[in-house]
């Protein structure tokens, strides 16, 4: 997998998956969750939502004590970054590395993530600004970890400093495309060579009221308050907007090689990775799909495949009519005939879109498809929208051998990414 095509000699495979996500906090009550098609969404719990248009919410019932984060990890980090050090311990573990006895310096750690702290830095503000009373905040009542809330790269760092991984940390922001992008960078780190272990995702935790005021102002989110559940409903014709949520997903990433020496599990391949800018608006797309289609083509063209070889679809389906119809024209255009025939599905319809964790999330469920044979559907599809005529996999999960996965992320800002992850076979 490279930018331009050509394939390097390093392969890198999935080792590993952890994950938070609201109906469970581990990776099989993920799975559970999204195969169920019914969805963990809910009226928001957190603070009171009751002024605002959205009130609804994919929330996970998480308590970082019970997972066995310590009582100075859950006082030093947001809520975002005690889910990424339960994933990846998870997700390390899952892998079967001994991060006590492994190289270091050949190990990484990346990270994606669209608001950061955004739950801890809110709740600071309204202690040091006494509710919003006083224009001039008093410092002297910040908390001592402060610094680490404030700055996104302390979520990697934690991470790093867990597992003592000393080659490249970092923290990806790319909007809603955070978390496959860090994925994709982090395959492209072992590629060429620079680390043979990636700790690599995305994690999110914005349900807060900053957020909701930030996305209501723009119309973005679902308004079916009476009916929480049905709330996320993409590509149905009833549709609204996405519902917020959160959660977290950490890979484990190899070089081939070295996870064929330690006799480990391989979920998959990561065969493409591609991301293109619209460079066009901050929130508006282009309903062909051009933008997307482009990020789908490279991606395609790296992993040597063609559309018939496309076993699954996971789509970004936010259930806004924008991007479900741009979502759709893209499919059309990239894979031809063969996109009526390719079922497809969001997985966002049972755990809401949590922004820069959810591409995270969804490279997690495409690896467990073809580790499981069995494909999520897309729940509350119940009305199709006649310009979303694709096979999006209304309400009930299948049972299908999948060898090639296709996955799609596009973000504020004209970020439009796609991943390929495959069944490993021999050359």
């Amino acid at each position: 997998m490279t930018g331009n095509g050509a394939r390097r000699p390093r392969r890198v495979v999935v080792t590993g998956i952890g994950a938070v996500a609201p109906g469970g906090s581990t990776r099989e009550d993920f799975w559970a969750r999204i195969v169920s098609g019914k969805p963990a969404t809910r009226r928001v719990t957190f603070f009171d939502a009751s002024e605002y248009r959205s009130q609804v919410a994919a929330e996970a019932d998480f308590d970082p004590a019970v997972a066995g984060l310590t009582p100075q990890e859950i006082r030093r980090n947001d809520r975002y970054g005690q889910f990424a050090l339960v994933a990846g311990s998870e997700a390390v573990s899952d892998a079967g590395l001994d991060t006590g006895a492994w190289n270091g310096e050949r190990a990484g750690v990346l990270l994606g993530s669209a608001v950061g702290a955004t739950m801890r830095l809110e709740d600071e503000y309204v202690v040091l600004s006494d509710h919003g009373r006083r224009w001039e905040v008093d410092g002297r009542y910040a908390m001592p970890f402060m610094y680490s809330v404030f700055v996104p790269s302390a979520v990697a760092t934690e991470v790093a400093i867990r597992h003592g991984a000393h080659g490249p940390s970092a923290v990806v922001s790319t909007g809603c495309t955070s978390g496959i992008d860090a994925i994709g960078l982090a395959a492209q780190q072992i590629e060429e060579g620079t680390v043979d272990v990636m700790l690599c995702g995305g994690s999110e935790s914005p349900i807060s009221p900053i957020s909701y005021a930030c996305f209501d102002a723009i119309r973005a989110t679902s308004p079916r308050n009476d009916d929480p559940e049905g709330a996320s409903r993409p590509f149905d014709a009833d549709r609204q907007g996405f519902v917020m949520g959160e959660g977290c997903a950490v890979l484990v990433l190899e070089e081939l090689e070295h996870a064929r020496r330690r006799g480990a599990h391989v979920y998959c391949e990561v065969t493409g990775y591609a991301s293109h800018a619209n460079a066009y608006h901050m929130t508006g797309l282009h309903p062909d799909g051009v933008e997307m289609s482009r990020a789908i083509d490279e991606a395609m063209a790296q992993a040597a495949l063609n559309p018939e070889d496309i076993g699954y679809i996971n789509a970004h389906g936010s259930g806004t009519k924008q991007n479900d119809r741009h979502e759709t024209g893209a499919f059309k255009r990239s894979l031809n005939g063969a996109a009526y025939r390719i079922p497809i599905s969001s997985i966002k319809s049972m755990i809401g879109h949590s922004l820069g964790a959810i591409g995270a999330m969804e490279m997690a469920a495409c690896a467990l498809v073809i580790d499981r044979d069995a494909i999520p559907p897309t729940a509350n599809l119940t009305t199709p929208d006649p310009e979303c005529d694709l096979d999006y996999t209304p309400l009930t999960a299948r049972e299908a051998h999948v060898d090639h996965v296709l996955s799609v992320g596009s973000g504020f800002g004209g970020f439009q990414s796609a991943m390929v992850f495959s069944r490993l076979k021999e050359l």
